[in-house]
């Protein structure tokens, strides 16, 4: 007979996998979109490069994986069956959002998904509110951060190539940014295939395949492959949102977007501080196209991009608070 803790583990596993697979198309959409929009590259080519780039950003660290794993919940009140529901919270939302071509952040999905589900299960009092207010902080910082860095270094370009014609000009960064691309997506797998990684180590953890928060190397690559098959199946919906409805971009703009993304991504993955792909290459974006004019900006499609962005934690944690409450009478805590 079947042991039921194992068939909760084997679904969660698969769910978490399937979160991953999820994430490459929603979120490395916003990693490519400015290279396809100003035609540095093509559809496919941008999406075979993203997958594989994305797939060994994964294999770099494990940092983030670390402080989602332990940095939301104490391990003594995880269970499999909250982070089923966690995971499930994440991908309901994923999948609404992408169906309507908002770049929301899968980042902000899975922790309002953990925190739902524990919620459900043993109350606000077993959340670590510590480790949540620096796991959010950073989630709020970092687009700041994007904005100002991208306006700020596409005036320095302004300024040193003021004298060049725009055409020579876009068509010398049209070849850079495939080199930057390359870079955002490299910087994308750092930073997002972790989370997954910290989602299943925790229910290892709690079955009790593992005796301490240490994400094994089969996890490592379950998860990168699952991004990296997730980034080759696409997701023009939202690099529509991103790459050509919110500012219009040229080589120029692609390059500042996706260097100065990578960069602050690259930066907070160092130091294990989960970002939001999707916020920071966005607010770059915005940055960017402030840099040109006010009006260089979509603002009615700024407008339906925040509201995704406040909405996800709390929808996502509904999402997961709800399934919790229906799965745990049938499948048991």
């Amino acid at each position: 007979m079947l042991d039921p803790a194992l068939v909760m583990l084997c679904l969660v596993i698969l769910a978490a996998l399937l979160f991953d697979y999820i994430n490459g198309f929603h979120d490395t959409a916003n990693a490519i979109a400015t290279c396809v929009s100003t035609r540095a590259l093509s559809v496919r080519s941008a999406i075979v490069m993203a997958a594989v780039l994305n797939f060994a950003g994964a294999m770099i660290s494990t940092k983030v994986a670390g402080t989602i794993g332990k940095g939301i919940v104490d391990s003594s009140n995880v269970t499999q069956m909250v982070v089923l529901a966690g995971v499930t919270g994440a991908i309901v939302w994923d999948l609404i959002t992408w169906y309507y071509g908002l770049p929301s952040s899968s980042s902000h999905a899975i922790i309002g998904g953990i925190m739902g589900s524990v919620f459900a299960h043993a109350g606000l009092s077993a959340l670590k509110w510590a480790g949540l207010q620096k796991i959010i902080l950073a989630l709020l910082i970092s687009p700041i951060l994007g904005t100002i860095i991208g306006y700020i270094f596409m005036m320095i370009i302004y300024r040193i190539f003021a004298n060049r014609a725009p055409s020579g000009l876009n068509k010398n960064f049209r070849r850079l940014q495939v080199l930057s691309a390359a870079f955002m997506a490299f910087s994308h797998g750092t930073a997002d295939a972790q989370k997954s990684m910290g989602v299943i180590t925790m229910a290892l953890l709690s079955y009790g395949f593992i005796k301490t928060f240490s994400v094994p190397w089969e996890v490592m690559i379950g998860c990168a492959t699952a991004m990296a098959l997730g980034t080759a199946a696409g997701g023009w919906r939202i690099m529509k949102t991103v790459g050509r409805d919110f500012v219009k971009l040229q080589p120029v703009h692609g390059f500042c977007v996706e260097t100065a993304s990578a960069g602050v991504i690259l930066g907070a993955s160092a130091f294990g501080m989960p970002t939001s792909t999707t916020h920071v290459i966005t607010s770059t974006i915005l940055g960017v196209g402030l840099s040109k004019r006010i009006t260089a900006v979509n603002w009615k499609v700024a407008q339906r991009i925040l509201i995704a962005w406040v909405l996800t934690i709390p929808a996502s944690a509904l999402v997961a608070y709800l399934t919790y409450q229906v799965m745990s009478p049938l499948l048991g805590k």
